[in-house]
């Protein structure tokens, strides 16, 4: 009777992870203010659009970038910046200024942490969850974070599974039987997964349902060729979106020394 103790851990795993993709699912739908579509797509700022697609990061990213290609901050390909103007023109930038720090020179990667973690960015933030349009902060409770849950479940059950089955069996019990076992909350997760993927699929940990749908249709709405459109480009799809050299470089790198 000992794959009765892997047996009952698998089911825990299960069950704690379904319920809490459930009460994800029903929390986003009690979230969503306009399941419909009835309030119309508002227009996004570009730092709006950057939140929703990639969080507090992409916001610093699109931030440095936005002021790089206006020559007001020197993005080198050594991974520094540089402020050339220290005045910024709105909060958020005033924000990156603020992260590149007194000298007016900085390593880019701690600038795109400070920034992503400034009060700008965070207002920014509640802004868009009174809105609707974004996930509000309840503890990592999101859809996505919930199917990442239901998907370790289900790797767990057939780990136990397969220790269960590799152990000594009394004489009445059958692997068959031990296997089907299994089989239930394996199955269990598995139909959780199907029905999120059907139901509340893609899934953002920054958007909300409806701030999927204006996204959707900011990305149907969106032109190449000119300014705004890299800068768009860059806030849905972050810095690989980036295609020129210099500027990819500067991003990626991390840790060559400064030099005068």
């Amino acid at each position: 009777m000992f794959w009765l103790l892997l047996l009952l851990p698998a089911w825990a795993f299960t069950a704690t992870a379904c319920v809490r993709l459930c009460l994800a699912a029903m929390r986003a739908a009690a979230a969503d203010p306009d399941p419909a579509g009835v309030l119309g797509e508002p227009d996004l700022s570009l730092y709006e659009a950057a939140f929703l697609s990639g969080g507090p990061q992409r916001v610093a990213d699109v931030t440095l970038l936005s002021m790089a290609r206006q020559r007001r901050l020197h993005l080198a390909h050594t991974g520094w910046a540089t402020v050339v103007d220290p005045l910024g023109r709105d909060e958020i930038e005033r924000s990156v200024i603020g992260a590149i720090g007194p000298e007016g020179q900085s390593r880019i990667a701690p600038v795109r942490t400070r920034a992503a973690r400034a009060d700008a960015v965070r207002r920014l933030a509640d802004r868009l969850v009174r809105s609707g349009l974004a996930v509000p902060d309840a503890g990592g409770l999101t859809i996505g974070a919930a199917v990442r849950q239901v998907r370790a479940a289900a790797l767990a059950v057939a780990v136990l599974a397969v220790a269960a089955l590799l152990l000594p069996l009394e004489a009445d019990t059958s692997r068959l039987m031990v296997g089907l076992w299994f089989l239930l909350p394996f199955t269990l997760s598995l139909s959780c997964l199907a029905i999120a993927r059907f139901e509340v699929h893609p899934y953002s940990p920054w958007a909300s349902a409806a701030g999927q749908r204006v996204l959707g249709a900011l990305l149907r709405r969106r032109r190449s060729g000119d300014e705004p459109s890299f800068l768009t480009s860059v806030a849905l799809r972050g810095i690989r979106a980036i295609g020129e050299p210099e500027l990819r470089a500067a991003f990626a790198h991390r840790d060559a020394p400064h030099r005068e």
